[in-house]
């Protein structure tokens, strides 16, 4: 159950951050809750798929037509294929190399660019699929996935380095679920979809619409705060402060990321913890202009001297948002993504987009006091 959970755990994974929910229920049950997808059927496929990948050399002593009449030799099977002119493969029982030796698969393109699978094996795999491939040039090998062929290519030259591409006639979509489920691993046992359900958005808008609320007034409150105490210099941060929101938005967009409570929480923090750079440089500033300094070396010398400050506090949140990120699953995995991106888009913002801000306006205004 515990290789269960942590395969299907990784195949989802694989998606994108989309904040699963995957436990257990009883004895012999597994729960998978997957919010924003609108594809359950893939989902089930991608899941419930065994992914058992085994190389096997195809028996030639009889023929497939002989096979299925009950000739079949010792040492060999018969299992079927996915080629429509191919249906049924005679393939020796023994494999050559299986998949526990596959290390890596990525989805890629053939030398005629229809959609491929490709995949590379350890040391042990390499030498086992080398020393095979070498003692069989010119015979024929199937790639058998969950007891089903899916590419029977002819050895031409052995390969002896430890990789190689599989053609299937792949779709794009299918090829990118193949090397996900090849990445994650066998499934230790065959799952069964019990039930299954889709919760429409509209069961959950009320606490949607609360944490977006409660995202305007936070921010709404930062942006006036800001403005009150640290006058033209407290706008500059709220220039920078929408900017952040805009990276942060932008960087989930491109992960393609689901956008829930958990994640909502973690923004509205990143707000508070955004403004406090600027909190800091300006405060710094501030004790400078007091000391006497121009506005322009006041302005120079707070920059520098929060520098150091500003990155010991994000850099040990950071770390926790790691964290969270490597050993958190679900709603807990969801706040530590909007967190570590929020921390580097503000600490970003802090010391180069209202630094910019800032040099623009004293270029411009060339003020004589500081208005904080």
């Amino acid at each position: 159950m515990a290789r269960s959970i942590e395969v299907i755990r990784q195949r989802i994974d694989e998606l994108g951050t989309r904040e699963p929910t995957i436990q257990r229920k009883g004895d012999d049950r597994i729960i998978v809750e997957v919010p924003g997808k609108s594809d359950p059927e893939r989902i089930k496929e991608l899941v419930g798929q065994t992914a058992k990948m085994t190389f096997h050399l195809l028996d030639t002593s009889v023929t497939v037509a002989e096979a299925q009449a009950g000739r079949i030799p010792p040492g060999a099977r018969l299992v079927e294929g996915s080629n429509p002119a191919e249906p049924y493969v005679l393939i020796r029982r023994r494999p050559l190399v299986d998949g526990e030796d596959l290390v890596d698969s990525k989805p890629t393109f053939n030398r005629s660019g229809q959609p491929a699978v490709s995949f590379r094996f350890n040391g042990k795999g390499a030498r086992r699929f080398g020393k095979a491939t070498a003692e069989n040039v010119g015979r024929r090998f199937a790639i058998v996935l969950d007891n089903k062929v899916i590419s029977a290519p002819v050895i031409n030259s052995p390969i002896l380095g430890g990789s190689g591409i599989i053609e299937g006639g792949f779709t794009t979509e299918s090829a990118n679920d193949l090397s996900i489920l090849l990445r994650a691993g066998a499934l230790p046992a065959k799952l069964t979809v019990l039930d299954q359900g889709t919760v429409g958005a509209e069961l959950g808008a009320d606490s949607i619409r609360a944490g977006a609320l409660a995202l305007i007034i936070g921010f709404l409150s930062v942006v006036v705060f800001m403005v009150i105490v640290y006058g033209m210099l407290g706008l500059i941060s709220d220039l920078a402060l929408i900017a952040n929101v805009l990276l942060m938005m932008g960087a989930l967009s491109a992960l393609q990321a689901t956008l829930t409570l958990p994640g909502i929480a973690g923004i509205i923090l990143t707000i508070g913890m955004a403004v406090d750079a600027n909190v800091l440089i300006f405060g710094r500033v501030r004790e400078e202009y007091r000391n006497g300094k121009t506005p322009m070396n006041a302005i120079e010398t707070g920059y520098a001297k929060a520098r150091s400050t500003i990155l010991d506090a994000n850099i040990t949140t950071l770390i926790a948002a790691v964290l969270l990120l490597q050993f958190g699953s679900g709603p807990v995995k969801g706040f530590g993504v909007t967190l570590a991106i929020g921390i580097i888009t503000s600490v970003f913002t802090a010391f180069v987009f209202s630094r910019l801000l800032t040099s623009y306006w004293l270029f411009k205004a060339k003020p004589k006091t500081l208005p904080i």
